[in-house]
């Protein structure tokens, strides 16, 4: 249970790496040094690289058009891929997810310096658990009653909304374990999940709601399958990330062209931004991920105050807990 002198992290209150990395060096994507004009760009897989490459390479394209840079895309499999890319030098700036953008600021060498605006100018999105229409679930009671015989998809394991978010809110505070509570669990991408919830292949999945705007696009008649059955408090719209080390004049000329594109009546660029779900951006910092650093606080604190054994070690890492989420709060 959470302590009366921690808030819940405002604004979510009010509301297989290493295979990764040795195919990262392994790959074609050398260092492009900034000063010569090129960057490697990541791209989380929150769906296919086919259906992300379709609605990212006409804004990558005007990117390089409007700043002079050559603009590379890079896709992995999985939001690891990202990171290490990230880690190793082989991917300079990436879109993120919130809490992928975490790992990256912590073991990348990543800095947030951008935030995506939604196309109704809404600046943060929704966890949900999805079922297929047909489902008797309609509740967090009924997964509890019928569990033991779900197989549940959940997100990747660096996803916020896929697996974070969830992870506290529908397991942590319930006092489950997602890996052991259901007849069977996965993981896999949001698309991945909610086209197996619309086919029946899985009783429950993680998703989210810019993920579902995005099949109701690519997979029109399989949206109206799918049933939402809970929904998270807000999340904050997702950021963008560069390596710190990154040129100085070419982090200026992706500032620029980031927060002009959009903004100047041109239908164009406002119907490139559309097909991926924004507006546009504004500027941001490392301090958009405190309200994630302190929901991975609040989980793993408790999930131990949770586990029914508490020794002295977990004492002692509640000691800590406290006191980051003190820090925290002052900043």
């Amino acid at each position: 249970m959470r302590t009366a002198r921690h808030r819940m992290p405002e604004p979510l209150a009010s509301l297989a790496i290493l295979a990764a990395a040795a195919l990262l060096l392994a790959g074609p994507l050398s260092r492009p040094a900034g000063a010569q004009g090129e960057i490697n760009f990541g791209i989380i897989s929150t769906e296919s690289s086919q259906n992300l490459r379709v609605i990212w390479e006409p804004f990558l394209e005007a990117m390089a058009r409007e700043t002079g840079l050559k603009i590379n895309s890079f896709f992995a499999t999985d939001y690891a891929g990202i990171i290490e890319g990230m880690r190793f030098d082989k991917v300079q700036v990436a879109w993120y997810g919130n809490k992928a953008a975490l790992e990256a600021v912590d073991r990348a060498d990543g800095e947030v310096f951008m935030q995506t605006v939604n196309y109704d100018g809404t600046e943060g999105y929704y966890s949900v658990l999805i079922v297929h229409r047909d489902s008797p679930l309609n509740s967090l009671d009924d997964v509890w009653r019928d569990a033991a015989s779900l197989t549940f998809a959940n997100g990747d394991p660096n996803s916020t909304s896929g697996f974070l978010v969830p992870g506290y809110y529908v397991f942590a505070l319930n006092g489950k374990d997602p890996r052991t509570a259901f007849k069977r669990t996965i993981n896999g991408s949001h698309e991945a999940n909610a086209l197996s919830v619309a086919n029946k292949q899985v009783d429950l999945a993680t998703n989210n709601t810019e993920n579902l705007e995005r099949i109701a696009v690519t997979s029109p008649d399989r949206r109206p399958l799918i049933k939402v059955i809970w929904t998270s408090p807000l999340i904050p719209s997702d950021p963008l990330v560069w390596r710190r080390d990154l040129d100085p004049a070419v982090k200026k000329r992706l500032e620029d062209f980031l927060l002009s594109y959009g903004q100047r009546g041109n239908a164009e660029e406002e119907g490139i931004l559309r097909a991926l779900l924004w507006k546009g951006f504004k500027k941001s910092s490392n301090d958009q991920l405190i309200p994630i650093r302190q929901l991975e606080l609040f989980k793993e604190k408790t999930t131990i105050e949770n586990s029914g054994r508490i020794s002295d070690s977990d004492r002692a890492r509640l000691a800590e807990i406290e006191a980051q989420l003190d820090a925290l709060e002052k900043k």
